[in-house]
């Protein structure tokens, strides 16, 4: 055993429940040289792993995730725990996300010009009136105590989801089901997620709900992140493909089968599973993670009413504070060294943006939360050539929700602590229970 002490409480997806240990990570980032050995002993549903290097510091993390050609996407793909088998390694290795180049750029370079600054603004109209239909709902009874989280945060993203994807309004929490059993396998509350019925969804829907998978006598769900653990979602994907062929548009669905046999059948699915899932996720989690700060800030809420045009700044410290998605995975291709650490070849290194974007070497004081703060420096969305290709529209989204939230409220307050997500990639929010006048 060479775990680093401390890292034990970083790795486990139990520790998250109670809070992030944001004083562990504090520690371990100060101590040289500002990287660390985790073990993986099992857990739940995984068996366990041969431990990894954990990059804490700002400039080493932006180092290691610009040198694709030292850090791999693909070795071993990006999440911490290894693929189960050859298998669903060589499955998940048809995804975007866990490409290096030429394949990663071959794919991601078309799928860009759905995510430019041109394109999102001419979905910026949608997102607003998509944000006054939730408030609407939401903000229906004055002095109600409501759940940011779940009345609020969660539906956004899937309507701006469905509407980038060419996914039909009524089938979008197929979308939020999938985001569940995926990001939350750890999370009991989520690992078995199946709220949508398909009662009021489309043929697709229906057809895909048919082979939905079910927890088996122990009440465990198939891995996710394996191809056999997902089928709903697969099929789903082919039946929107022939739905977008007869229809296209220009959603990011008809983007992609627009380049034929340039995408593969696994790349296409993979595509889907990255956009439907990964898509959601960070800003379903940014947004009740940034009103969580602002709630538990008065001083913060106070300002921003005061100086609107605070808000674009607002939703950079948002995430820079909260950082919805904790760590990502690379695997060394050759024998090196992250800030004079040796690291060996074929070992897993991963990246921790939580501790990045709370080293004080960039941020002045990281731990307070200040929404003047000039924090765009900040690793929420990842760095270098796998930088978020829905970084501005997640931002548009959390300007337009934070925007007409205050525009309709003259105060808000917490009616209750948070319920965090068991896992120890995203940083997850439940429930966030509220108040509002």
């Amino acid at each position: 055993m060479r775990g680093t002490p401390g890292t034990e409480v970083v790795h486990d997806p139990a520790t998250y429940v109670e809070g992030a240990p944001l004083d562990v990570l504090d520690r371990l980032r100060e101590q040289d040289p500002g990287v660390a050995w985790v073990e993986e002993p099992p857990t739940p549903g995984y068996g366990g792993g041969p431990g990894y290097w954990l990059v804490l510091r700002h400039a080493d993390v932006k180092a290691v995730l610009r040198d694709a050609d030292t850090f791999s996407s693909s070795l071993g793909a990006t999440q911490v725990r290894d693929p189960a088998s050859g298998e669903d390694l060589a499955y998940v290795r048809q995804m975007m996300l866990n490409m290096d180049d030429p394949e990663h750029s071959r794919l991601r370079r078309p799928i860009q010009r759905s995510f430019t600054v041109r394109a999102v603004a001419r979905l910026e109209e949608q997102i607003r009136g998509h944000v006054r239909d939730i408030l609407d709902r939401a903000l229906s009874s004055p002095g109600q105590v409501l759940d940011f989280a779940r009345d609020v945060a969660a539906d956004l993203p899937l309507l701006t989801l469905a509407d980038v994807l060419g996914v039909p309004a009524q089938d979008r929490m197929l979308l939020f089901d999938w985001s569940n059993r995926v990001i939350g396998f750890q999370d009991p509350d989520y690992a078995t997620s199946a709220v949508f019925d398909g009662a009021s969804g489309t043929e697709m829907a229906r057809a895909a709900l048919a082979v939905r998978p079910g927890p088996d006598e122990a009440g465990r769900m198939p891995d996710p992140r394996s191809r056999a653990g997902m089928p709903d979602l697969y099929a789903y994907a082919h039946h929107l493909a022939r739905h977008r062929q007869q229809h296209p548009g220009e959603d990011v669905m008809s983007t992609v089968l627009a380049q034929g046999d340039a995408v593969g059948v696994e790349e296409f699915e993979n595509m889907f599973w990255l956009f439907a899932v990964a898509g959601n996720e960070t800003l379903r989690n940014g947004l009740p993670g940034g009103m969580h700060a602002l709630l538990s800030h008065p001083e913060a809420q106070r300002r921003l009413r005061a100086e609107p045009g605070l808000v674009a700044p607002a939703v950079e410290e948002m995430l820079r504070w909260w950082t919805p998605v904790m760590v990502f995975r690379r695997t060394a291709t050759r024998g090196c060294e992250v800030n004079g650490q040796p690291v060996a070849r074929g070992e897993k290194v991963v990246v921790s943006f939580l501790s990045a974007n709370r080293d004080p070497r960039v941020f002045d004081d990281p731990g307070s939360f200040r929404v003047g703060r000039s924090s765009r420096s900040h690793l929420a969305f990842g760095h270098g050539p796998h930088l978020c290709v829905g970084a501005h529209l997640a931002r548009v989204q959390m300007r337009a929700m934070l925007t007409e939230l205050l525009r309709r409220t003259t105060w808000l307050e917490a009616a209750g602590e948070p319920a965090l997500l068991q896992s120890s990639f995203q940083r997850g929010v439940k429930r966030l229970p509220m108040s509002w006048r």
